[in-house]
């Protein structure tokens, strides 16, 4: 009987071993594919802490404490080499650090535990991330310089935080929410966050796919298979309302870029500056469906002149940001974006004269080249009737190197 004892006991240590390696190996095993790249997390056990009760400034401090004490160096510098492997900017480094923090705490398993992993990784990255708990919820934000709408910020020690998991909480009244902050001091976490996209990341080649692209230009029909990546909307789901100088200058992944604008070039080759913008103007403004953000995402949404070519519908603001983006890289002129009541458009700036309908902004001419569809059959130079009388701001003025501009 003695003897049978000591087997079970035997037994159990040993089931209890393997359980441990399992997790131990669990804790060893993650890893995600992101930008067309596996990053794989360097983790042991001593960065899986666990959070199963309410967020407060003690639990939160207790977490924090635990985790900090862990060997989470390796973690984050897996992180931030892969981040200059792949040279991103602060908001494609974000998703990186939401798909780490998925894959050590899901979020469907336990979301303040998600949230404070996102929060940690942020704030050891270096950036000025901080939480606070409104109604009941835990909000995330992170400080940032930038003229950012639409998500609620709030001001201290006169530096603008910019809540991150807006979309977490699509039904909340944020500006009726008392504001109580959980102070953690973090020293790495000096920096203010960016949201401005200057470089896409090199995506797989195969995981784009072709698009037929048509448009008639003076009668006659013009076809483009432009290379398109589902990924990229993915990147943008969560981005925010940005001021225009921002948003205007997202660029195209390689991809893209090259199956788009080589073919564009090569069909305003022998035209004059004017008359190969007015094909840029006529193809923003043709090739592509017309729908409000209302009624396609339900909310305003700014999007990329790659989800403009990738998505079926978009609006003024998406062609304006497309044509902008088509003329600085064929043409690199001079423009302004003007912001109407309820619309946005471009003036582009050429250097021949005798342009009609003028709009002289800081003493340089700009003729309105309106890439939405209208009522009218509008060339450059002409405004739709609708807008004549309508007051407008230059919302953001691009201006080249002088070197590359001639009056």
């Amino acid at each position: 009987m003695r003897r049978l004892t000591y087997i079970l006991i035997i037994v159990a240590l040993l089931a209890l071993s393997q359980g441990s390696i399992a997790l131990a190996a669990q804790a060893h095993a993650k890893h995600f594919t992101l930008y067309g790249d596996t990053l794989n997390l360097p983790l042991n056990q001593s960065v899986v802490v666990p959070f199963d009760e309410k967020p407060t400034q003690h639990s939160v401090q207790t977490f924090y404490d635990e985790l900090n004490s862990g060997d989470w160096q390796p973690l984050v510098a897996a992180l931030q080499d892969f981040r200059q492997k792949h040279v991103l900017n602060d908001w494609l480094y974000y998703q990186v650090v939401r798909k780490a923090a998925q894959q050590i705490a899901p979020k469907g398993e336990n979301y303040y535990r998600y949230t404070l992993y996102k929060w940690f990784f942020l704030c050891k990255s270096g950036y000025d991330a901080t939480l606070t708990l409104e109604n009941d919820q835990l909000r995330f934000y992170v400080r940032s310089d930038e003229n950012v709408y639409n998500i609620p910020y709030f001001i201290r020690g006169e530096k603008q935080y910019v809540c991150l998991n807006l979309h977490d909480y699509p039904a909340t009244k944020f500006e009726r929410a008392e504001i109580e902050q959980i102070d953690v001091a973090v020293p790495e976490a000096i920096h203010s966050f960016s949201y401005k996209v200057t470089q896409m990341p090199d995506f797989t080649p195969a995981d784009y796919t072709a698009k037929e692209i048509a448009f008639d230009y003076k009668g006659k029909p013009y076809y483009f298979s432009v290379m398109v990546n589902p990924q990229v909307q993915q990147v943008f789901t969560n981005y925010p309302v940005v001021d225009y100088e921002s948003y205007f200058n997202i660029p195209l992944s390689t991809t893209t870029y090259r199956s788009l604008i080589p073919l564009l070039k090569k069909n305003v080759e022998g035209l004059s500056e004017k008359e190969g913008v007015d094909f840029l103007m006529r193809f923003t403004r043709n090739a592509f469906l017309y729908q409000e953000d209302e009624v396609t995402f339900g909310k305003e949404k700014r999007m990329s002149p790659e989800q403009t070519l990738l998505h079926e519908y978009s609006d003024c603001d998406d062609r304006a940001a497309l044509f902008f983006f088509l003329v600085k890289e064929i043409y690199n002129r001079p423009m302004i974006v003007l912001l109407y009541p309820t619309h946005v458009t471009i003036a582009v700036h050429f250097p021949e004269s005798g342009t009609s309908n003028a709009i002289t902004y800081k003493g340089r001419k700009y003729a309105v080249c309106e890439p939405t569809p209208q009522p009218e059959d509008l060339s450059i130079g002409q405004l739709s009737a609708a807008l004549k009388n309508i007051p407008y701001e230059v919302a953001y003025e691009y201006t080249p190197d002088s070197r590359q501009v001639s009056e």
